[in-house]
């Protein structure tokens, strides 16, 4: 069933045309993927679809009472209410819906009145339209969504419009999800999400089964999220594939070479028909010639009904950068000689992490990963001098100049006219080889005079990248190179990247590009950097395969010596968050809060303070995060036992069960690895 059937929508700013006759359905489940380079319109095609703006021909027909969310890039919140009464804002169908069957309820007490049975029918039907949205479970969900997105119960309470913008798109993010909606549409939903939100996003996305759209640069996400792709390009709909962004990518490539096999064959044909015409067209053959010449010109009119003039394939303009180095610097290109990295906050030093005696050589390409606000590009600042470390030491080794890009493009000149920025790195340079370089990075015509601060965020990281060809520096620093740069943009950065001659140290949410860049991997976590030599997908299976094991671990411990519990041991079973409260687990376990004998008798040193801290830090998240999937586990065990018959939600249902029961297995091991 289809849920929106677009036809012939054409919109046009002014004189300019975005995109003409653009027509496709979506049908009931379909996880739609709109892609294709900035300034496409995917996003204006989007808020058409939404009803925020209006096409200037065509239309757009949704299948009746098909309710719609949207998310757009820039969030905005107004006014005075706090995350969780935005939360509850965003459910506000729903508390309709409650206060429908409560008047029923009254209602239907008069089993004399005429309309009874239809009341009965319709309360009926509330009730199972306000259970299958959640009504009953109005609070977990909000809980839930919260917490996936990164959000502590402290800031529940507070204002939305206080909030970071980065915060306010989560916020936004949350408030979209919650309204569970019949169709889905998210422009650019993992912005400001690191790393551990968007899996915990793209996990609810594959289990949820309403229709979705969304546009996104992040093909980790499309490939796990998406089932079809559709691709506009050059002002229309390019195409319309099965599959997320890997299959839609091989399926485009194959179509573009069939095109063009079929574009050069005609074209051969057409030459050969010129040159038989041309040669023969004042000979015995020129009633043949004249024939043929005929064919051609009703060819090339459009106007032979057996056979249509192909046009060759288009390609969309691509970045074309080079970026290398004259400079050799020696083995050791920089060096964190136990580190703290932090600010000043007010008078005192506020540290965010200490690393370990870590290094990077010359060519390596290293990956600063980890959660927002754990310090990578804090860490950046500091290298570039921007920032003092707290305590330690970096050091750069050996003739290594370093060139620094930065997230905000803090360097650029919002005043400066874009081809004036070029000219500041390199004063000497012409404006012809400025043009030529420019053209290189899509600016082309007046385009160069264009003032930056009039640029969109891509044209900006354009700019950007085109300075860093002009530095000629041995070091890249990188703080989100790919922010803002479309799909064809970022593989274009990776080829450039990959081809560098010198080293990389750089930051990202986009996973796609670490695995393409990085061969090793910084991890920020737990206030300290954990080094990784691989690739981010040789990462991803070693931490699943050492989850297994301590899973697998954890299954051949004995149930009482500590608080841990055997993976086929029923939930109701397993020692509940109360128990792992700190006076609780010594009461269990007999152990002493203070000194206890080392292996050869004598006393054993007393712990750290800055170290005991940290781990009952750590142990506190722990505990709270197990109080929280216990409630978790509890009401999806209460939702299956109601489910009934209903294979569809006891399959979904269960598929949760399942994710939770593994996650509150691994918390349990971690708690007792800090425990223990």
């Amino acid at each position: 069933m289809s849920v929106i059937n677009v036809g012939g929508l054409t919109k046009y700013y002014g004189a300019e045309m975005i995109f003409a006759n653009i027509g496709f359905q979506i049908t009931r489940g379909d996880k739609v993927a709109l892609v294709g380079v900035n300034g496409a319109g995917k996003s204006t095609l989007m808020k058409i679809i939404a009803g925020i703006e209006d096409p200037t021909r065509g239309g757009v027909h949704m299948a009746r009472g098909t309710r719609i969310s949207y998310l757009a890039q820039e969030a905005h919140f107004g006014g005075t209410r706090s995350l969780l009464e935005e939360m509850n804002y965003s459910l506000e169908y729903l508390h309709v819906m409650q206060a429908e069957m409560n008047e029923l309820e009254h209602a239907l007490a008069d089993t004399k009145h005429p309309e009874w049975e239809q009341r009965m029918e319709h309360y009926g039907d509330l009730t199972h339209r306000f259970e299958h949205a959640g009504g009953y479970d109005i609070e977990h969900r909000i809980e839930r969504v919260l917490h996936g997105l990164g959000f502590t119960p402290k800031q529940y309470h507070e204002r939305v419009a206080h909030f970071s913008g980065g915060q306010k798109t989560r916020a936004a993010l949350a408030a979209t999800l919650l309204s569970d909606p019949d169709l889905l549409m998210l422009d650019e939903p993992t912005n400001h999400l690191d790393l551990a939100a968007i899996e915990w996003l793209e996990q609810f996305l594959k289990s949820w089964d309403g229709t979705l759209m969304v546009i996104s640069h992040d093909r980790y996400f499309l490939d796990k999220v998406t089932t079809r792709t559709l691709d506009m390009a050059h002002g229309r709909l390019d195409g319309d594939y099965p599959g997320g962004y890997n299959k839609f990518m091989q399926l485009k490539a194959e179509r573009l070479e069939l095109q063009l096999k079929q574009y050069l064959s005609q074209q051969e044909e057409i030459a050969k028909a010129e040159e038989f015409v041309r040669r023969f067209k004042n000979s015995t053959l020129s009633t043949q010639a004249r024939g043929r010449e005929r064919r051609l010109e009703r060819l090339k009119a459009g106007e032979d009904p057996n056979i249509k003039l192909l046009d060759r394939p288009d390609h969309t303009k691509k970045l074309s950068i080079k970026i290398g180095t004259d400079i050799r610097s020696g083995e050791m290109v920089l060096k964190l000689d136990h580190a703290t990295v932090g600010y000043m906050l007010g008078d005192q030093p506020k540290a965010l992490f200490t690393s370990p005696d870590i290094e990077i050589g010359r060519g390596q390409r290293v990956a600063l990963m980890g959660p927002n606000g754990s310090g990578k590009t804090t860490l950046l600042r500091t290298l570039v001098g921007e920032v003092p470390p707290i305590r330690g030491a970096i050091r750069l080794g050996h003739r290594v100049v370093l060139n620094y890009y930065a997230q905000s493009h803090e360097g650029l000149n919002p005043r400066n006219m874009v081809i004036e920025e070029l000219r500041r790195i390199q004063p000497q340079i012409k404006e012809q080889e400025a043009r030529n370089l420019l053209a290189r990075f899509l600016f082309s015509g007046d385009d160069v005079f264009k003032r930056v601060g009039d640029l969109s965020g891509g044209e900006r990281s354009r700019v950007a990248l085109a300075q860093l060809t002009l530095m000629g520096g041995n070091l890249l620093v990188l703080d989100e190179p790919t922010n803002h740069l479309d799909i064809d943009a970022r593989e274009a950065l990776e080829s450039v990247l990959n081809e560098y001659n010198g080293t990389i140290l750089f930051v990202s949410h986009d996973r796609y590009f670490i695995d393409a860049v990085a061969d090793t991997i910084w991890m920020v976590q737990d206030n300290t950097i954990e080094r990784f030599n691989g690739t981010y997908s040789e990462y991803v299976a070693d931490r699943e395969a050492r989850e297994r094991a301590a899973l697998k671990a954890t299954s051949t411990k004995p149930v009482a010596t500590k608080p841990v519990i055997d993976q086929r041991t029923p939930i109701a079973h397993r020692p509940h968050a109360e128990q792992l409260k700190p006076g609780k687990q010594q009461q269990h376990t007999n152990s002493k809060p203070t000194q206890g004998k080392s292996a050869n008798g004598k006393p054993a040193a007393p712990v750290d303070d800055r170290e005991q801290r940290r781990r009952q830090r750590r142990l506190s998240a722990l505990e709270e995060e197990i109080a929280m999937l216990e409630r978790e586990i509890k009401q999806l065990e209460q939702e299956l036992a109601g489910a009934g018959s209903d294979v569809k939600k006891i399959t979904s249902l269960g598929l949760q069960h399942s994710e939770l029961q593994e996650m509150l297995q691994t918390r349990y091991d971690e708690w007792a690895a800090f425990a223990g």
